[in-house]
């Protein structure tokens, strides 16, 4: 494949995705920002040098919104020269989508005029909680025709553990801090420990609203735990510790986060390889949901009775 033509699709309530995700593709344009209500991408954009944007021979072509107006912006701030006026006509143009809603609901929904076409398609974060939308994602996930993951399983902040767990001796407590609610945002942490941890996840116990507490055990030596503070101040926090060493690590570099997440899916497009192994992403997905039903039943869920 030599160029690729990309569509994106969005937008969900809150969830600026489709705009800093083209933009960091095309470029950006400051006239068509301003007419956003997306200034706190803007403002991140616009420290960052020319260099930073693009990737060679790909184009974010076409977007498409449920919501023309919102669609028209979204073209002008991020570069984008079509506006599709439907997800069958976007997927009748392009070689690769990025499906940017985080409203896990409307997902397959979404992506399945790409995927039925055999279109490579990245999904926002979480890709579905729903058994049957899990299984019907799955044989994409294991062909190569689909990623979902939070950006920050490529955190930059998180470097120096993905390169040496060995630094640490045994880990054996790896604590993390996140806004909003495990559902939607519990994926952020667990992508991002994950992404670093040489185990997988087994049981999980979840207790309290706000703040949500989710404790996993995991076939290695460490225990897991995340808080999910409901409404707080931006919070991506994780923290690793060690019989030898420890380290905590605040993920606000949404920029490269975002871009390295982009970098392995076009990588999956020309390759047709999978950009994470689907065990991986099918855990994450599992331990979310054995969160959620640790809340609501009381029990400690194992993660391998979480079934698709």
């Amino acid at each position: 494949m030599s160029g690729i033509d990309v569509g994106v699709v969005g937008i969900s309530e809150g969830n600026g995705h489709p705009y800093s995700f083209a933009s960091i593709v095309n470029g950006y344009d400051d006239a068509g920002f301003r007419a956003s209500d997306w200034s706190v991408i803007h403002d991140y954009l616009a420290e960052k040098d020319p260099s930073e944007f693009g990737f060679d021979g790909v184009e974010v072509t076409q977007a498409w919104t449920q919501d023309p107006e919102e669609t028209d912006t979204l073209c002008r701030a991020a570069k984008i020269p079509t506006a599709a006026d439907s997800l069958d006509g976007m997927a009748d143009a392009v070689d690769a989508v990025l499906v940017a809603r985080d409203d896990y609901e409307t997902h397959l929904e979404m992506a399945e005029p790409f995927l039925d076409r055999g279109i490579p398609t990245f999904v926002d974060k979480p890709l579905a909680l729903d058994p049957d939308e899990v299984a019907a994602f799955e044989p994409y996930l294991r062909d190569g025709l689909l990623l979902s993951c939070s950006g920050f399983r490529y955190a930059r902040e998180l470097d120096g553990p993905r390169a040496d767990t060995a630094q640490y001796g045994p880990i054996t407590l790896v604590d993390g801090v996140v806004l909003n609610d495990w559902s939607k945002y519990g994926v952020h942490l667990l992508d991002a420990v994950f992404g670093v941890l040489d185990a997988r996840p087994e049981t999980v116990t979840a207790t309290g609203s706000q703040p949500t507490t989710v404790t996993i055990t995991t076939t290695g030596e460490a225990t897991v735990q995340i808080a999910a503070l409901g409404d707080a101040p931006i919070t991506f926090d994780v923290s690793f510790y060690g019989r030898d060493e420890v380290t905590r690590h605040r993920l606000r570099d949404n920029f490269r986060a975002f871009r390295r997440t982009l970098w392995h899916f076009f990588e999956m497009v020309r390759t047709g390889e999978p950009a994470i192994p689907p065990r991986e992403t099918l855990d994450v997905i599992r331990t979310v949901v054995a969160g959620r039903r640790s809340l609501s039943t009381g029990d400690t869920v194992a993660v391998e009775d979480v079934t698709f």
